[in-house]
């Protein structure tokens, strides 16, 4: 089935038709800058410009940067603070006119490396981990979906949150070599392991791609992998979820 899969980041919102049954992506990918201030009628109007790019008339999948409970935003995250509180889903549905799935943009990403990327057939705890403007993580126990694992929140130093200091956005701002940014990294994949002691962690976003830069960072027991479907993942993830009606939304 031909899904319009749409990833919300702080820096882009991106969007492809996926064929939500394999994976494939049918289209190049189309990127909009996210609008500077980040407040939800923006944003929804720059979603409202991607489905028009491609003359969409079906069901679309949104991976949406933060908590999402039953549709509705449950902390703003990186985003405006008019973000909390608002349901997602019925703001994109009202401005696309379509039906809309909202997941969160970690368990999109994972959603999509679990059915049909490197995680597929995996056991146990596997964490997905995106690495962009914050740090997502998803979780998935013999390839099922705790939804909301956000472990990029957890408290660090002076730092509310550790996404703060770890994150890729904190390389591009401190412009930190990969080799400084990964001993970040590697703290807080510590802190991962120490706390839900996963099986297996995967590594999404836009700094999987350059893993071999930092991969001698890396010091913690459990496996760390890069994704394959690497930015590709958020997409296709979302247009998944919007198929399977993901049990989150």
């Amino acid at each position: 089935m031909e899904v319009l899969g749409i990833d919300i980041g702080g820096s882009g919102i991106k969007g492809a038709l996926v064929n939500s049954e394999t994976g494939e992506m049918l289209t190049k990918r189309h990127r909009i800058p996210t609008p500077e201030g980040r407040k939800p009628k923006d944003m929804a109007r720059v979603v409202g410009e991607i489905v028009k790019h491609f003359d969409h008339k079906g069901p679309i999948g949104v991976g949406f940067p933060t908590v999402i409970k039953h549709g509705v935003c449950k902390s703003p995250g990186n985003l405006h603070k008019k973000w909390l509180g608002v349901n997602v889903k019925e703001l994109f549905s009202e401005v696309t006119g379509l039906p809309v799935t909202v997941i969160n943009d970690a368990d999109a990403a994972g959603y999509a490396t679990m059915n049909y990327g490197i995680g597929k057939g995996k056991k146990g705890l596997v964490v997905m981990i995106t690495i962009g403007t914050g740090l997502g993580s998803g979780a998935f126990i013999d390839g099922e979906l705790l939804p909301n694992f956000e472990l990029g929140q957890i408290p660090y130093k002076k730092y509310k949150k550790i996404e703060l200091w770890a994150a890729g956005s904190a390389m591009e701002r401190e412009e930190l070599s990969y080799q400084k940014w990964g001993k970040r990294f590697n703290k807080f994949l510590q802190y991962v392991e120490l706390i839900i002691a996963p099986d297996l962690i995967i590594l999404g976003g836009g700094a999987s791609k350059d893993f071999q830069e930092y991969k001698n960072c890396i010091t913690i027991e459990t496996p760390v992998i890069p994704a394959e479907l690497r930015n590709q993942a958020g997409i296709v993830g979302a247009a998944a979820a919007a198929l399977h009606q993901a049990p989150i939304d």
